[in-house]
């Protein structure tokens, strides 16, 4: 992966680190961030020696949301080809699972962005909040899509329309994310998981499980169903089929040959 002003990057074993780096600014979204998170995406997904990819922040942050050092124009001069999709390339589009190690406080968009990704862990003692409205504006990122799946539309509602943050605890409650951890043990938990997916997971059953799991939003329960079936069907004519449960039964790593693409698409 090239190098970046505004990232840091670093792959392992499989795993690659994306890691917001502007810490004078926690990690706020400026200067070119959005455009290089979405080129470090587009790189995680065209190699398939990468497995899984976790976001982090440079601490104390995560993210602090838009850069605010333009003032009272931060919002009011969007220019020309605005759009409030966050960035070109959402998690969800890559075909390897994204986990968020919320290492410390993730604001508006810094909120937002995370939401994007399959799995996220979450700093116990940060602030956290989709706070668009109390700037004047509306939670971005397809938040007023993604929020309501995740936590239905009460708990939506109370996030979006009173832009109020809370803390990890709070936010796990809500069922933003799926672990609370000290700050300190967020990214290694994240790194953790990460490497075993990695090291265990036949890359077509999880590329093709991810998409399946978002596409879900918008299919009924008999659409599904047709999914499953045909997942099903692609990835039993496949060695990996075999190989899972060869190694199951040797006791070994398992040695998978397939790709890290949906066996559906294409």
């Amino acid at each position: 992966m090239r190098t970046y002003r505004t990232l840091l990057t670093a792959v392992d074993g499989g795993v690659a680190t994306i890691t917001l780096n502007r810490p004078r600014q926690r990690n706020a979204v400026g200067d070119g961030m959005r455009e290089e998170l979405a080129d470090a995406y587009r790189s995680c997904e065209r190699d398939d020696r990468i497995r899984a990819v976790v976001l982090t922040g440079t601490p104390p942050a995560f993210c602090a949301g838009a850069d605010l050092s333009s003032g009272e124009d931060t919002f009011a001069r969007p220019g020309e080809g605005f759009s409030a999709a966050g960035i070109d390339v959402p998690a969800w589009t890559l075909s390897k699972p994204v986990i968020a190690a919320v290492n410390g406080h993730a604001i508006g968009l810094g909120l937002t962005l995370a939401l994007q990704c399959d799995i996220r862990f979450f700093a116990a003692d940060a602030r956290y909040g989709v706070v668009q409205v109390r700037r004047g504006v509306v939670g971005d990122a397809y938040s007023h899509w993604v929020l309501p799946r995740l936590v239905g539309i009460a708990n939506a509602a109370e996030i979006l329309l009173t832009g109020a943050t809370f803390d990890g605890r709070r936010a796990v409650e809500l069922g933003l994310g799926s672990r609370v951890l000290d700050a300190d043990d967020v990214l290694a938990a994240a790194l953790e998981m990460a490497h075993d997916i990695a090291d265990n997971t036949a890359p077509m059953s999880v590329a093709a499980s991810k998409r399946l799991l978002w596409d879900s939003f918008d299919l009924d329960r008999a659409a599904v169903g047709r999914r499953e079936t045909e997942i099903h069907l692609r990835l039993m004519a496949h060695d990996d089929a075999r190989e899972g449960v060869r190694a199951h039964l040797a006791g070994r790593p398992p040695r998978w040959t397939g790709r890290p693409v949906d066996p559906t698409v294409g």
